[in-house]
């Protein structure tokens, strides 16, 4: 069966004034460059109304929506990213099939296709570029992971993902700077709530998860094992590296592996690197794309 664009939504969350810009940049590369989701709805998240208040970007099927992360999740490393992906999936259920979450750094190329779920897909999602604090799939558990597992109920994961940049068999774990999901699973809502739970859980916070790494990359560890657990894997949609190629680690990735163009791209994850045509490193850029980037994005100050 053909997927229904129409029953797609894409949402981002704002939390500082720099990704006003870059959901700017991120929607209008949408409208440019998305094909039959060019004019999809978009729905724009602001959680720092004081300092990033973000109704200059309403408009044109943008809507900008209030968001308050609550309890543990209030001002821990990527509360607002969750907390934006619940509140998402819970106001697309009934409405949409697939609820697609774009970070503000990312880029659309290409028409992003495969974040339309489908009838047979319920998740669309690529594997951690890094390893960082993943574990690998033939060790035991140490007392990180054992935790997050523990709070889901859980003794194992069966599924293995790949790192990108090493092509390390991981227990499941994935990147989430772009991902869809079907919003009837209710898999954002979960993630959420288990989230905050090992947030606030203070003896797991002075202790395994004591180190910034892990702080950092504790919103992915709950996300991972909640998709392995609640879907079955041949209806996970493993998206090619394409998608959210990370331009940020570049150098990082073997030569064999990087693209040559940002045009042969999907979407791009660009961080803190310059978007501007003449500073890419190692990536060309060929027209349209080079010009319509020239127009938008600022040359960095020297």
């Amino acid at each position: 069966m053909t997927a229904d664009h129409s029953r797609t939504v894409f949402f981002t969350a704002v939390t500082a004034p720099h990704q006003i810009r870059g959901a700017r940049l991120l929607i209008q590369s949408l409208r440019a460059f998305g094909g039959p989701l060019a004019g999809s709805p978009f729905w724009v998240f602001e959680a720092n109304p004081t300092e990033a208040p973000s109704a200059q970007l309403a408009g044109d099927g943008i809507e900008i929506l209030p968001l308050e992360p609550k309890g543990a999740l209030r001002g821990y490393w990527y509360g607002s990213k969750v907390t934006a992906c619940a509140a998402a999936e819970a106001r697309a259920e009934g409405s949409y099939s697939s609820c697609v979450w774009l970070a503000t750094d990312c880029l659309i190329v290409q028409p992003p296709d495969l974040f339309t779920l489908g009838p047979d897909i319920d998740v669309a999602l690529r594997p951690v570029h890094h390893r960082n604090v993943g574990l690998s799939a033939d060790v035991p558990l140490d007392a990180y992971w054992s935790r997050v597992y523990d709070e889901l109920g859980i003794d194992d994961v069966a599924l293995v993902t790949p790192s990108f940049v090493e092509q390390e068999p991981l227990r499941a774990y994935f990147n989430t700077h772009a991902l869809a999901v079907n919003p009837a699973l209710g898999i954002c809502r979960r993630w959420r709530d288990t989230f905050d739970a090992l947030a606030g859980d203070a003896a797991f916070q002075s202790g395994a998860c004591s180190d910034i790494p892990h702080r950092i990359f504790l919103h992915q560890a709950p996300f991972s094992p909640i998709v392995a657990i609640v879907i079955p894997e041949p209806r996970i949609r493993i998206l090619p590296p394409t998608y959210s190629y990370p331009y940020n680690l570049h150098d990082d990735v073997p030569a064999d592996r990087r693209p040559t163009s940002l045009n042969d791209l999907v979407s791009v994850a660009y961080e803190d690197r310059s978007l501007a045509p003449d500073t890419l490193s190692g990536i060309a850029v060929r027209d349209p794309l080079r010009t319509w980037l020239a127009e938008r994005v600022d040359r960095p100050r020297s």
